[in-house]
């Protein structure tokens, strides 16, 4: 059978990864030859049953008149990269490639940021190492400089750190609540295998029915042979694309978690690092890191983009999903993943199945009235000494145009033959007679119960695999996701973005205080510029005054020598 997987970006993948492969099931003939096999997990999405078997013969399917329902139309309204930037106006379609592209303009901004940065910041580390070009904190101010340099330095540094906290936090939380999600389709999935494996069972066993060699007629068990077929490949299809899929999920986003954990751990370790290695004045390490810190920046602004992307397409998803609950038959872009089907296979797949129900009554009922209520002779191979008041047949639960109908007083319901019938089910002697009153021998009973039985389990499972036709299941499921898994995850998804962000920016800024705080002069490197012009001055008056005696020597010999 033909798969739908174009399910292409994680959560979409994850949430529409198991749903879509039952539509496509459909595609193939499961359930009376269309496109019908859709799943329901909860019982409570089922409704009264017995209101589902007479409505689900109105359901209507997708409906086509008017235009199409456009899913998210005012969120999707964004640039188009692909139609020259004009604004994309065919909200949400997973298979339009102007929506991936719209949705991939959100992270733009990461994406730049992080090419401006690489480029900008790589010809300053160049011009820095081969022009010899330094930014030097000096002149008589400068230890008040060196104070406020480091007082930012640790406030980037505690931006950073929040960041990489922000980021444990929120992919731990973000991961969980994945797979909570996961589970819960997983569970819809494993769910509806096991409606479809019960009511094949059952098919199977109604065959086998029969009371005193009376059994269904030939066309019904041609019938039931080919719908057990189409369900049993429709149920092993389903739980091999279900553990593909899971495992896929599993792994990708096990691999998104790594990346994460990674980014946080390392960006942790050299803003700490860092800021110890620039106030130690280590150059020569700290040129190591800042390198490291460049490329390692560049990557963070990629990722920043990249869950930018993953949380609008998570949010579209969410809106379109709320959209189409409240108009389930329209036509729309899930229509092609979960189309719903028209009221005439609901009906096909409806009467097949009261059909087998009717049949069966027919059975049970034609030994009631041809043997058990009758008084045969003794040469009569049905004769067993029936006798006692006469037994009430099974009430026909539907018409002859399959309408459900009223049972009458003289009859009995599918719900409690079994237990009415007890008191007209007689003792036997070893020769196989009645010696007590009664209609029907234990064994006989057993296969009127047996029949009964049957016809109370393809009741029962009728409305289940109504639901996965007429919609019931995909708006119950969407329902559920929407309410109780969406809302998480974009909260966790913007705790990601943030943590993402303080890491970018905290690391940035940290990087270029590294290169100024690492490169400020020592105090004794200022104490020496500034003494050596006071011990200049202190030499040259020194000489002054040495060559000021001597003239004054000389002037006092000669002074002598004259006298």
């Amino acid at each position: 059978m033909k798969i739908d997987s174009s399910v292409c970006f994680f959560f979409l993948f994850l949430v529409l990864g198991c749903l879509s492969c039952v539509s496509a099931l459909a595609k193939d003939g499961v359930v009376a030859n269309r496109r019908s096999l859709k799943f329901s997990l909860v019982d409570e999405n089922l409704g009264s049953w017995q209101n589902e078997l007479s409505e689900a013969a109105e359901s209507p399917g997708p409906s086509s008149d008017g235009p199409p329902l456009v899913l998210a139309a005012k969120r999707t309204k964004r640039p188009d990269i692909l139609d020259g930037f004009k604004r994309y106006r065919g909200g949400w379609d997973i298979e339009n490639r102007h929506y991936w592209a719209s949705v991939g303009f959100t992270g733009a901004g990461g994406f730049i940021i992080s090419v401006l940065w690489f480029v900008a910041f790589g010809m300053v580390l160049v011009v820095h190492h081969c022009c010899g070009w330094r930014i030097n904190i000096k002149d008589e101010g400068s230890h008040r400089s060196q104070k406020m340099c480091l007082i930012i330095l640790i406030v980037f540094t505690c931006a950073a750190t929040v960041g990489c906290i922000l980021l444990s936090v929120g992919q731990a939380e973000f991961h969980e609540e994945v797979l909570h999600t996961l589970h819960f389709v997983v569970n819809q999935s494993d769910y509806t295998v096991q409606t479809l494996r019960n009511v094949t069972e059952y098919l199977s066993l109604a065959k086998e029915i029969n009371v005193a060699q009376v059994f269904l007629p030939t066309d019904i068990m041609d019938s039931i042979d080919k719908l057990n077929m189409d369900l049993n490949s429709a149920a092993d299809t389903l739980t091999e694309k279900t553990s593909e899929n899971s495992d896929k999920v599993k792994k990708v986003f096990s691999i998104v978690r790594s990346v994460l954990i990674a980014v946080a751990a390392v960006m942790l370790f050299l803003a700490l690092i860092g800021l110890l290695l620039s106030i130690l004045r280590h150059q020569h390490a700290i040129h190591i890191f800042i390198v490291s810190g460049w490329l390692l920046v560049a990557i963070t602004f990629i990722l920043c983009g990249a869950f930018v992307i993953l949380n609008n397409a998570v949010s579209d998803t969410c809106l379109a999903m709320d959209e189409w609950v409240e108009n389930p038959h329209a036509e729309t872009a899930l229509s092609n993943i979960l189309p719903c089907v028209d009221q005439k296979t609901t009906n096909q797949t409806l009467s097949q199945s009261k059909t087998i129900v009717t049949d069966m009554v027919t059975v049970v009922n034609t030994f009631i009235y041809t043997y058990a209520n009758t008084y045969p002779s003794h040469s009569d191979q049905y004769y067993y000494n029936q006798s006692g008041p006469l037994m009430p047949a099974l009430c026909y639960p539907y018409d002859s145009q399959l309408r459900d109908i009223q049972c009458g007083d003289q009859q009995v319901s599918i719900t409690n033959a079994s237990l009415v019938w007890q008191n007209y089910t007689c003792e036997v002697s070893e020769f196989g007679l009645c010696t007590t009153p009664g209609r029907v021998k234990p064994d006989i009973y057993t296969q009127l119960v047996a029949a009964v039985n049957e016809s109370y389990a393809l009741q029962h499972y009728t409305p289940r695999l109504l639901s996965l036709q007429n919609c019931n299941f995909v708006r119950d499921t969407f329902q559920t996701i929407t309410s109780s898994y969406c809302p998480p995850l974009e909260h966790y998804l913007k705790i990601v973005n943030a943590g993402l962000a303080l890491i970018s920016v905290g690391v940035l800024l940290c990087l270029v205080l590294w290169v100024l705080y690492a490169n400020r002069p020592q105090r004794e490197e200022a104490f020496a510029k500034l003494s050596l012009p006071v011990i200049g001055r202190s030499k040259k008056s020194s000489s002054n005054n040495h060559i000021h005696n001597r003239s004054s020597d000389v002037s006092t010999s000669n002074t002598s020598n004259g006298v």
